[in-house]
């Protein structure tokens, strides 16, 4: 077990939503304002995988406010013993007593503006996430969930009526542009969510690079914003490292720490 410190909550709560108010036919989840410094951090398992850690982290952060009632958690919809789905988090406004079903999504996504459509331009740094498939599995198999006959009967075990249920997403993201632009032009998505670039490994293997030292980030830091006090390498033990993960079609986020003394995070893909 372990304690994420108090970065780690900052970097969560100070992450945009990748979305403002109503896209795609889904509303946006508003965080309440929180102050990081007194959220009572709780042991987290070290061997979660990132997305359900930030489950934890998020409904740590809830029980440092006082606008939404944590209700439940992870409940799961079953049908003949077989698990169909789960809820994520039911909570309830302590002002209007709505109950809201809130789908939790934390991404890492790059910009391939080699596509044409913004929607299908979000993808994992390994290819093997894609925003849209993650949309369109939350319309039409997460949220449906709540209003089938099985969930339905699952909340009245709880004493809630599927059909007084709102339902929202808190899908917060981290995009990192095309190594070398400015900016990109990319509605409806959250221009804040841009936060680093993607690179490809034969242009960071150039000379161009050299001068620099870098740090690869655990999974569990990749929330984080890069900070001075890491075990920062040469170019050249970097892309050591870079290599063998390069080599198993893994593309590992790095951060540099330049000349000028500033930081940035960004991605070296494989493909």
């Amino acid at each position: 077990m372990t304690s994420f410190n108090l970065n780690t909550y900052k970097g969560f709560l100070e992450t945009p939503p990748l979305w403002l108010n109503k896209q795609f036919g889904i509303q946006q989840f508003k965080m309440p304002a929180i102050d990081a410094l007194t959220i009572r951090r709780q042991p987290i398992p070290e061997n979660l995988r990132l997305g359900h850690k930030m489950e934890l982290v998020f409904q740590q952060c809830l029980a440092s406010q006082d606008q939404y009632r944590y209700l439940h958690s992870n409940v799961k919809i079953k049908k003949d013993k077989i698990t169909l789905g789960e809820i994520d988090f039911l909570l309830e406004n302590t002002h209007t007593r709505q109950v809201v079903h809130v789908e939790l999504t934390y991404k890492f996504y790059i910009i391939d503006t080699d596509i044409t459509e913004p929607i299908y331009q979000l993808i994992g740094p390994n290819k093997r996430d894609r925003f849209y498939s993650k949309i369109e599995k939350i319309k039409h198999r997460q949220l449906p969930l709540v209003f089938s006959n099985e969930g339905i009967a699952t909340l009245q075990k709880l004493g809630i009526e599927s059909s007084a249920i709102t339902q929202e997403v808190c899908y917060k993201a981290q995009l990192f542009i095309p190594y070398g632009k400015s900016t990109v032009t990319m509605p409806p998505f959250n221009q804040e969510c841009v936060i680093g670039y993607w690179i490809r490994f034969e242009t960071f293997s150039t000379a161009n690079f050299k001068k620099h030292n870098y740090y690869i980030p655990t999974k569990a830091e990749w929330i984080l914003h890069p900070y001075k006090s890491v075990r920062w390498i040469t170019h050249g033990e970097v892309l050591l490292e870079i290599t063998s993960r390069i080599n198993e079609e893994n593309a590992p986020m790095v951060w540099v720490h330049k000349t000028d003394g500033t930081m940035d995070k960004f991605f070296v893909v494989w493909w």
